[in-house]
């Protein structure tokens, strides 16, 4: 069984590997880990016009499933509302998207997806 530990350092390392990942691909980052009521947005980013929200999921097996799998409608409801708060709250005007980065990290290495308005997928 893997320890809380284990599990919370992973995740943190995925959310670093996300935030390069993103800022190789041309986001500027505004905020990691912003909280609102019982939601995390793991990270919001710029990219053009667009703010994404993004999910990152990270796993050290697939073998359960791929992360994105792991999200949750109640998950995703909490994270829209924060998003929306972070807009309002900030007067912004811009078009909002929702990703998911998908991270499989062991010690063969690191995969990772990125799942561009991946809330399309889900009811």
């Amino acid at each position: 069984m893997l320890s809380m530990a284990f599990h919370n350092e992973l995740g943190k390392k995925g959310e670093d590997l996300a935030t390069n990942f993103l800022l190789k691909k041309g986001f500027q980052i505004l905020e990691n880990n912003y909280r609102f009521l019982k939601a995390e947005v793991d990270i919001i980013a710029l990219k053009g016009e667009t703010l994404v929200a993004v999910e990152v999921k990270t796993r050290s097996t697939p073998e359960f499933g791929d992360p994105q799998d792991f999200l949750k409608p109640q998950q995703i409801k909490r994270l829209v509302k924060a998003v929306d708060h972070y807009v309002n709250e900030r007067d912004l005007d811009v078009e909002v998207r929702f990703d998911v980065i998908a991270i499989i990290k062991n010690k063969m290495g690191t995969r990772i997806e990125h799942l561009e308005d991946a809330f399309l997928y889900f009811d």
